[in-house]
């Protein structure tokens, strides 16, 4: 009986969080209303009261569950600056929890989305991927902020086209993308500094 209601109450989590996305590329969070959630996925308030205080408190969850993943699959796929494969199986890796949860993830990332947890991929893109940067950077370099800036700005750029865009290229197609990209504007920087 316990399995039967936690699938349900699996079930009804996945709903909200499809009928949430799919209004947060309609308008932002401060716009959505319980009633017009529930509506939109054909489930009481009360039901939805059971699992959530307001909207807020639901996209803080989905939010907190979203970076949960991607920290686990850095624990899971660790960073070796010495090692490239590694660089690029934690970006298949990311690519392939954002298309797992394409939807919600573009509306997130979207114009409705909510800036904070923007800015939280940043950081986390930043601090997983440019730290690893300044082993090859010129020591004091002034400048070293505007690669740093081109790439992170470019990396969450390619992650909200290829978000919207029909699915036609895989998690591991845009992951080499992104790290051929990333790779190339280090090295163009690198060449310029000659």
């Amino acid at each position: 009986m316990a399995e039967k209601m936690d699938r349900r109450v699996r079930k009804t989590k996945a709903q909200l969080r499809e009928g949430l996305a799919r209004l947060m590329q309609q308008k932002s969070i401060k716009e959505i209303s319980v009633k017009e959630l529930v509506d939109e996925v054909d489930i009481n308030r009360s039901t939805f009261y059971l699992h959530y205080a307001d909207i807020y408190q639901m996209l803080q969850k989905i939010e907190e569950d979203a970076m949960q993943n991607i920290t686990n699959v850095l624990k899971k796929y660790p960073i070796d600056p010495d090692n490239p494969d590694s660089i690029l199986q934690f970006i298949v890796q990311f690519f392939s929890i954002m298309d797992n949860d394409r939807d919600l993830c573009l509306a997130l990332l979207g114009p409705h989305g909510d800036m904070a947890f923007v800015e939280q991929i940043e950081n986390l893109l930043a601090e997983t991927f440019l730290k690893q940067l300044p082993n090859r950077f010129p020591k004091n370099d002034p400048n070293i902020k505007y690669p740093y800036a081109f790439i992170l700005n470019g990396c969450v750029g390619l992650i909200r086209t290829w978000l919207s865009s029909p699915k036609t290229d895989s998690p591991e197609q845009i992951a080499r993308l992104t790290y051929r990209l990333i790779e190339d504007t280090t090295q163009g920087y690198l060449d310029m500094q000659k």
